[in-house]
């Protein structure tokens, strides 16, 4: 197997979109609506609204730079050529640890939804086997069960509103934006909910595999953010008119909550919502492990990680060893780690790693830019900001795993360079 191969390009602009609302579309927008209440009440709507508009920065930057520089690897790659290696690294070294963190989480909550809890950790494993093995067949494999999976979710989705606007509880509650909210109440609602957006990165990491990608990329990202900003929104809107603030904010399963109050409280109505979450979980799951894999196919290509673990398997054209490699180690992570933390310390290391693309895209010249650079601007600063809400622990846990990441570019580098000392 060689270890410089290139990746295929398979994708059309369909299926990179319908992989960025994989992405976006998952675990979140069934679990994040209540922390999201608690922080900041009805004020949690204009945190959406920041958290849509620093979002929106991110995505210009990522389908700006992945219009120039259509590659595996996204804004690793991006940092590497406009910033240079170590900027490049960091960013995709944060991208993958932080990531593995969340691979296990929505694994978890994958069967925390669809198995009985002294089952949850072996349907967790078995879920992260059925993802490695989909995407080893190749990417329109992945393309395809992503598509499937984001068509059910939506659908039901979708129903959800339908039922919830038309149930006579729908104006039992009455939004007051702001009330006794505070700013970092909606800065900390704004932390919560921008990570239900961030899976458009991944279209950006898939940059090897799409055709047109000059073309193709920057589209699928806008139209994935798009509609996942519409559909947030409005369950925003609905699950506040219908709950209210205090009821959010104590739900477990607001999406099931809302049907119980528009007067669908029946156990197959429950079930739905409870499969949906699931197998949006898993679309979630899918879309990110094969964002890692092509991450680390792009770092071991540039000797940033060990090389071998950038070989492409000759028939599926995937980076199928490190494919293998997460999946061990998400495996490892689960049977192991006390999860608790994996969120806080994911959310540092996304915020960094856009923080790296907005830097990236304010360094392109006038003809290569597709928005003004205030907007990269906006962007880095709303990723910094965001920071600050981040809980304690997962900045110090992020930096501590950020600086061991040092010596192994460093031996990985060096590896490199003695194995083509040696023509190998």
């Amino acid at each position: 197997m060689k270890t410089d191969a290139a990746l295929s390009r398979r994708l059309t602009t369909l299926d990179a979109t319908m992989i960025g609302l994989g992405s976006m579309i998952g675990a979140g927008v069934f679990a994040a609506f209540a922390p999201a209440a608690q922080a900041a009440g009805a004020g949690l709507l204009i945190g959406l609204v920041i958290a849509a508009a620093v979002a929106w920065c991110n995505a210009a930057a990522s389908a700006q730079l992945a219009a120039v520089h259509p590659v595996a690897g996204g804004t690793y790659a991006y940092g590497r050529e406009r910033l240079g290696p170590w900027w490049g690294f960091f960013a995709g070294w944060s991208f993958l640890v932080g990531k593995t963190a969340s691979c296990a989480a929505m694994a978890l909550v994958f069967a925390a939804y669809v198995a009985p809890a002294a089952w949850e950790k072996s349907v967790a494993i078995a879920a992260i086997v059925a993802m490695t093995t989909v995407n080893l067949l190749g990417v329109t494999r992945t393309a395809l069960a992503t598509k499937i999976i984001v068509t059910f979710v939506v659908v039901v989705l979708v129903g959800v509103l339908v039922v919830a606007v038309g149930s006579d509880s729908s104006t039992a509650h009455q939004i007051s934006f702001l009330g006794n909210t505070s700013i970092y109440g909606i800065l900390q609602s704004a932390g919560v909910l921008f990570f239900a957006f961030a899976g458009y990165a991944r279209i950006a990491t898939l940059g090897e595999e799409v055709i047109n990608p000059q073309r193709a990329i920057p589209r699928a990202i806008m139209i994935a953010l798009a509609i996942t900003a519409a559909l947030y929104l409005a369950l925003g809107l609905a699950m506040l008119s219908v709950l209210g603030v205090a009821g959010l904010a104590q739900s477990q399963a607001p999406v099931a909550d809302l049907l119980d109050s528009a007067g669908w409280g029946w156990a197959w109505a429950s079930s739905l919502v409870s499969v949906t979450a699931g197998v949006a979980s898993l679309g979630a799951l899918l879309a990110l492990m094969a964002g890692i894999g092509r991450t680390t196919f792009a770092m071991a290509r540039n000797s940033d990680v060990p090389r071998w673990l950038g070989a492409v398997h000759p028939q599926f054209a995937v980076p199928y060893r490190a494919e293998l490699i997460l999946a061990i180690v998400v495996i490892v992570v689960i049977l192991l780690a006390d999860l608790r933390g994996a969120i806080a310390f994911s959310s540092f290391g996304v915020l960094l790693y856009y923080f790296v693309a907005n830097v990236a895209a304010f360094t392109q010249p006038q003809t290569q830019r597709r928005v003004p650079r205030f907007v990269s601007v906006l962007g880095a600063a709303g990723c910094l900001v965001l920071v600050a809400t981040v809980p304690l622990i997962g900045v110090v846990v992020g930096a501590i795993i950020l600086i061991v990441g040092i010596p192994v570019r460093l031996l990985s580098n060096r590896q490199s360079r003695g194995l083509s000392a040696h023509g190998a």
